[in-house]
């Protein structure tokens, strides 16, 4: 693994982005520099303590990033330990959680996530369609500083065309995922998505500091980089 810097002119937070081997990391890097800050991918403990805020995103199988990520499982405990704030995307909010559906079918041994957010990771109905792919809207449920500026509830879409050609009034953001978190406690829900049934789509843990998103805000137009740029502020807040 590697330790790459990338820095903007007028940086407001210092931001890790955890390569972990697993992950979108340079369009994560991208969108976190579009929000201000200054982002460095490594898998250095040290550079998570002296960080602002450390990211944990991920694609793939929720077996595959816990194993993967299992040589750092202490040290991103200890970012949520010290206050520091945590954002996982995509896979890394699931991994967030503390177990998950994928796999059991298979004959896997459970594999525990990092249980900072408790609950578990639920595969869609049988007879959804998976992945749920593509753009859909966010429903904001409760205050956090991560949603901030990002309405409460999105305005409706008679016409059904995209929200990439600007066309769509709301909050809309992109997905690929075929499993939805169900924390163990309904408060760690910050905002939901449906899709063919309501699922958390913004989760955070009860002080706040460590919190995920289900899709990727990275590719999410103007509703992503909002939350981007919100969570830079929460860094340099710290």
């Amino acid at each position: 693994m590697s330790a790459v810097s990338s820095s903007t002119e007028q940086s407001l937070a210092s931001v890790v982005v955890v390569d972990y081997g697993l992950g979108n990391l340079r369009s994560v890097t991208r969108g976190l520099e579009r929000a201000g800050a200054d982002v460095e991918i490594t898998d250095d403990p040290a550079a998570f303590e002296a960080a602002d805020g450390v990211v944990l995103p991920g694609v793939g199988a929720f077996r595959e990033g816990v194993e993967n990520a299992d040589p750092l499982r202490e040290d991103l405990l200890a970012v949520a330990e010290r206050g520091t704030p945590l954002f996982g995307i995509c896979l890394g909010m699931q991994m967030l959680l503390t177990s998950s559906e994928e796999g059991e079918t298979d004959g896997d041994s459970a594999v525990q996530g990092l249980d900072l957010i408790p609950g578990t990771n639920v595969r869609f109905a049988e007879g959804q369609k998976v992945p749920h792919m593509g753009w859909n809207e966010l429903s904001v449920e409760r205050e956090h500083p991560l949603v901030e500026g990002v309405a409460p509830r999105a305005t409706e879409n008679p016409s059904g065309r995209s929200p990439r050609g600007g066309s769509v009034d709301g909050n809309y953001a992109y997905f690929v995922h075929s499993y939805y978190a169900a924390p163990d406690d309904e408060a760690a829900t910050v905002a939901t998505t449906d899709y063919e049934r309501e699922f958390p789509s913004i989760v955070a843990n009860e002080s706040g500091n460590v919190f995920g998103t289900q899709f990727h805000p990275e590719k999410s137009g103007e509703t992503g980089l909002q939350i981007l740029r919100n969570f830079v502020e929460i860094c340099a807040d710290e």
